[in-house]
C-alpha cells in the first residue's frame, strides 16, 4: 500500500528559478526512503511541498488516498509529522515532559491518557529521565531525540525529517541515526529522511538522489552507493568503506580473498540496518 504518492510536481520560488521539477515517486506503508542531495537541489523544498506549508504550482501530493488540497491540509497533516534540522526552533514547553506534551494538549487528549503516551514515547527515544530537564541544557543528539519524541507522540502514520541531524556532531548523529533505525526496525513506521548523511541512507530501504530540482538517481542503498562517481559528481559523500576499496584498487591493492565493492556496500547496509 502507498502511505506516499507525489506525481509530476513543480514548485518555484520567484517563477524564474524551478526548485522543484517535475517530481514523482512514492513511499510504500512500513517503507523507510531516504532523499539525499546537495545544498539547492530541491530536497528539503519537497518535504514543505509533501506537507503542505508550501503550495506546488502543479502536481499531486497524495497521502493515504487523500490529494493534498488547501482545504483538506490540516487533516492530512494529522498524518504526518515531521522534524526539522535545528530542534531549538521546535521547542515550546520549559521541559522535556511539558514540550512532548504540547501537540497532545492541542489535541485535546485528556490528561489521564497523556502522561502515559509521554512515558512511552520518552522511553523509545532514551529521554525518560530527562523529562523534567530544561531542553535547552541538553546535548544536540538529546534535543532531537525529544524532538522525535514530541513527533511520534501525535501518532503520524509518516515521519518526515528534514535534515534532522546536519547540525549535530558526530555523536549526536550517530544517536539519532540508531533511534531511527531501531523505530523503524521494531515499529516498521513509514519514514521519509531528507538528509546529508550517507551513512543513514545505508539503512534506508529506498534512496532517492536529486539534482537541480530533478530526481537522478533511485534505487536500493546497494545500487546507489555503488555509483561512486556519480554522487561524487553530484557533490555528495560515499561511506568510508567504499573510498577505502576504492584507495586500495587504485593502488593495486587487493585483498586475499574475493572481496568485491558490492559485498562490501551490501555488509555495510546489512551492519547498519541491525544498529
Amino acid at each position: 500500500m502507498k502511505q506516499l504518492n507525489v506525481k509530476n510536481l513543480l514548485f518555484s520560488y520567484d517563477d524564474e528559478h524551478i526548485a522543484v521539477n517535475d517530481v514523482s515517486f512514492s513511499v510504500n506503508k512500513g517503507q523507510y526512503v531516504t532523499i539525499i542531495g546537495h545544498n539547492g537541489s530541491g530536497k528539503s523544498t519537497l518535504a514543505k511541498l509533501i506537507i503542505g506549508l508550501l503550495p506546488s504550482k502543479s502536481g499531486e501530493v497524495i497521502i493515504d488516498d487523500m490529494t493534498l488540497t488547501e482545504k483538506n491540509v490540516y487533516e492530512i497533516r494529522e498524518k504526518i509529522a515531521i522534524v526539522f534540522q535545528n530542534p531549538d526552533n521546535q521547542f515550546i514547553g520549559a521541559t522535556v515532559r511539558d514540550d512532548i506534551a504540547f501537540g497532545l494538549e492541542n489535541r485535546q487528549v485528556k490528561s489521564e491518557a497523556m502522561n502515559d503516551i509521554i512515558v512511552e514515547y520518552s522511553t523509545k527515544t532514551d529521554m525518560k529521565d530527562y523529562l523534567d530537564h530544561e531542553p535547552t541544557k541538553l546535548s544536540g543528539g538529546q534535543k532531537q531525540r525529544v524532538a522525535i519524541a514530541g513527533a511520534l507522540a501525535m501518532a503520524p502514520e509518516l515521519l518526515v525529517l528534514d535534515e534532522a541531524t546536519s547540525m549535530l556532531d558526530p555523536k549526536g548523529r550517530k544517536e539519532v541515526n540508531e533511534l531511527v533505525g531501531k523505530l523503524h526496525l521494531e515499529s516498521k513506521m513509514t519514514i521519509l529522511s531528507i538528509t546529508h548523511d550517507i551513512e543513514e541512507v545505508s539503512m534506508s530501504d529506498f534512496v532517492i538522489v536529486m539534482n537541480e530540482g530533478k530526481i537522478v538517481l533511485q534505487g536500493t542503498p546497494q545500487e546507489i552507493l555503488m555509483k561512486t562517481s556519480t554522487l561524487v559528481d553530484l557533490a555528495l559523500d560515499v561511506p568510508f568503506s567504499v573510498k577505502f576499496y576504492n584507495a586500495m584498487k587504485k593502488q593495486g591493492i587487493t585483498l586475499s580473498t574475493p572481496y568485491d565493492i558490492e559485498g562490501m556496500v551490501e555488509e555495510l547496509c546489512q551492519l547498519n540496518s541491525k544498529m
